[in-house]
Formats: C-alpha cells, structure tokens, sequence
C-alpha cells in the first residue's frame, strides 16, 4: 500500500518557460500545501529527478508531485461497514448514505459513521489517504455523499463549493399542499439561542437561498413531494425554510414535523453535478429514493 498520493502533469507548450513554483500555483497548489510538501515528507520531481520549485521548466518536461503522508484523525477508527457506492475514481468516491447513518462519529455515536466504512474501504483497497468529506449530510438525511480520497482533490472541490459550481437537488415530503408549484426561499438563517442544535429564520442569520418545485401532492396522506435546489449550505437548511413556509418536513419533529408516516426527516440527497477538477468533464451522479420515502412516491 503507497503511503502518499501522487499526481502528474506534461509541460505544455503553452506553459513554458515557467518556474516550478508559478507552474503548481497554476494547478491550484498553494503556498501552504508546498511548505507542508516540503516540510512534512513530500516531494517534487522534474524527469524523476527531485527539485526544489525554483526550478525552470521547458516544453514536454514531466512535473511530478507526492503528496506528504496523510494522517488519520483519532477521533476517527475504521469499521467494517457495507457501503452503497455509486462513483468512484482515483480521486473522488460517492456513497449512498442510508437514514440513520452519521457522516462522522459524535460524542452521541461515535460507532457507524460513514467515515468508518470508508477508513475500512480504504484499508482492504490500499488507499492511503483519510476522510475528506466533500460535503455532508445529518444522520437522518439519505442520499449522495462525496469523499475525496486526497487533500489536493479536496481543496479543489472546496473551491467548487465557494464558487457554488457544484449542484445537488434535494428531495423532501413535506406536509400539507403547497400553494406555490415553484419559488424561491431567501430568509436568512441562524441558531435558535435555546437550542445547541436547532436553527432558526432570523434577520441577524446567515444568508440562505433555498430554490423548490412541487412535484405532486399525495392527497391520501396531506403531503407534498417537493425537489429542492441549494444555493447555499446552512446547517438544517431545508428543513428550516421549509418549516418556515409552515410546511415541515414529514418526520422533522425538530421544526414541527410529525412522525407518524416516517420516523426521520423525509430528505434525500438524489443528484450531484459538477465539473471533475482533474479530467475537466461532467459528472452527474443520481440515486433513487430509500424505500421509506418511495413507498409513498409509488
């Protein structure tokens, strides 16, 4: 098993002539991820041979970088869990995550997290890196989370996420009949002082845009299934503006949702879309809804 990740890149012409240094800042390598090469057991080579980044570089020259060693948290031990996998390169991995799975341990539930089976993954697959979630999900939410397998692919989706590049739509029942097919929520949003976990729409809150589509209205249970689009990432988004509309979340009991049909927050994360950083192509990720939420669609 390779104790680094390692990537590579031809000189173009177009490129040339350029110092290492400006070539890598190029490619999105900070000064901090070179002083942590440097420093902390990574290496850069031109034509195999190891360099420092003042050196000069020429059409066709062959740049190659190694990573240092990542470290595993300790707060974070690999268990042998069954994870749904649904892409997966040399850089990046998506997993369907189940309701009632954390993406990372807590002090509440420090056993079965998502991280723990991807930690295992990587173990039996001899990938040398540790968690880097994308973005994540609460316990109870379903749907697509993205890992990248390295901190270099991390940053570069993190970027993605600050430009807000990458798409994700939401799909959420909610109670009653929406009066609008389609409209655009843009309260603000922030903690509720008495609560350590809840939040709440206020006018010092942070900026929150949450787009949402009725798909239908299921009659028989005096519920809505609605698709959601985020333009921001705020702790309990979703469920906040749609309590907000004065329709919660089926099963949110937090923000007024009633439990008797499903006995979680009836969200799933069912697309991502993004532009791949290293291959430049699209990539549209889709999982169907878990058979809690389906059982109503159908």
């Amino acid at each position: 098993m390779k104790r680094f990740f390692e990537i590579s890149w031809v000189v173009t012409e177009s490129d040339a002539p350029v110092l290492l240094r400006e070539f890598l800042k190029g490619k999105q390598i900070s000064k901090a991820a070179l002083t942590d090469i440097k420093f902390h057991g990574g290496a850069l080579f031109v034509n195999e041979k190891e360099v420092t980044v003042r050196t000069s570089l020429s059409r066709g020259d062959v740049v190659k970088v190694h990573f240092p060693p990542e470290k595993q948290s300790e707060s974070m031990k690999a268990e042998s869990i069954p994870l749904d996998i649904v892409f997966e390169d040399e850089h990046f991995l998506a997993v369907n995550k189940p309701p009632g799975m954390p993406t990372i341990p807590s002090l509440y539930q420090p056993k079965g997290s998502l991280a723990a089976g991807v930690l295992f993954y990587y173990q039996q697959h001899g990938i040398p890196g540790t968690f880097h979630a994308v973005n994540r999900l609460d316990k109870d939410t379903s749907g697509i989370v993205l890992v990248a397998k390295h901190r270099y692919a991390h940053s570069l989706m993190s970027k993605q996420q600050r430009e807000k590049t990458i798409q994700r739509e939401y799909v959420a029942l909610v109670h009653g009949d929406l009066e609008q097919n389609r409209g655009t929520i843009t309260s603000p949003i922030g903690r509720n002082p008495d609560s350590i976990v809840e939040r709440m729409v206020r006018e010092d809150g942070q900026s929150s845009i949450t787009h949402f589509e009725k798909v239908r209205y299921l009659s028989d249970h005096l519920i809505s299934a609605v698709r959601l689009k985020l333009e921001t990432g705020r702790t309990h988004q979703i469920r906040v503006h749609m309590a907000s509309l004065g329709h919660p979340l089926v099963g949110d009991d937090l923000y007024g949702g009633s439990r008797e049909l499903i006995g979680r927050q009836a969200l799933h994360s069912e697309t991502a879309r993004f532009v791949h950083p290293f291959t430049g192509k699209e990539i549209l990720i889709k999982v169907e809804l878990p058979a809690d939420m389906n059982r109503f669609m159908s």
